[in-house]
This record gives structure tokens, C-alpha cells and sequence, in this order.
């Protein structure tokens, strides 16, 4: 598996060809905004909705698409691949939120 920069997923994305997630708390989301059009799945949540197992599963999620993860800094994007990776997912961590926002990545307000 090749990894995807976050430059490669702010194109993929405005393609409709990567799913981007966001792990970041919704309060960080409230502070500072999101990469437009990503979901918004805590890291806290996020084995429940990347399991297709499980009730809470999000079905955009099982589209098949490599799916490009971000935090506040990368740490948390970090455990995050190593979950979705775990459930089958292709899953890059491309950093924190204002690596999104340098790479010239859409954000919602």
C-alpha cells in the first residue's frame, strides 16, 4: 500500500475518491472548523462505526475507498489507521488539521 500525503488527499478528495475523517472531539471541531465534506467520527467511536459488524457502522464506510485520516497533530490519526486498518479498511494518516488547511484542503465552518 502506498501512503497518501495529505496534498494527494486534498486532490482525491474534491474527486470524490478518498473518504476523509476527522477524530478530532467536537469541541475541536466548533474551535476551529473542518476539512469540508469529511466525517466526523471521534476516535472514541470509531471501532463501532469502521466495524460493518456492528449496528453503528457508518455506511460511507463501505463504499471501498481509501480513507485519509486526521487529528489536531496526527497522534490520534495515528490509532486511528490502526483501527480501520484492523477492519479491513485502507486507511493514511495525513497529519493534523492544519496540514489539511497548508495543502490548500476546503474547510467547512
Amino acid at each position: 500500500m502506498s501512503r497518501i500525503t495529505v496534498n494527494d488527499a486534498v486532490a482525491k478528495s474534491a474527486k470524490g475518491e478518498i473518504t476523509v475523517i476527522d477524530v478530532r472531539e467536537a469541541n475541536e471541531l466548533q474551535a476551529s472548523g473542518t476539512a469540508a465534506g469529511a466525517l466526523h467520527i471521534p476516535l472514541a467511536t470509531l471501532a463501532m462505526k469502521a466495524d460493518p459488524k456492528h449496528p453503528d457502522f457508518e455506511p460511507k464506510l463501505a463504499q471501498g475507498k481509501p480513507v485519509a485520516v486526521y487529528c489536531a497533530v496526527g497522534g490520534r490519526a495515528g490509532m486511528a489507521t490502526q483501527v480501520l486498518s484492523r477492519f479491513g479498511h485502507e486507511a493514511h494518516n495525513i497529519g493534523g488539521f492544519s496540514d489539511w488547511v497548508r495543502a490548500g484542503g476546503p474547510v467547512k465552518r
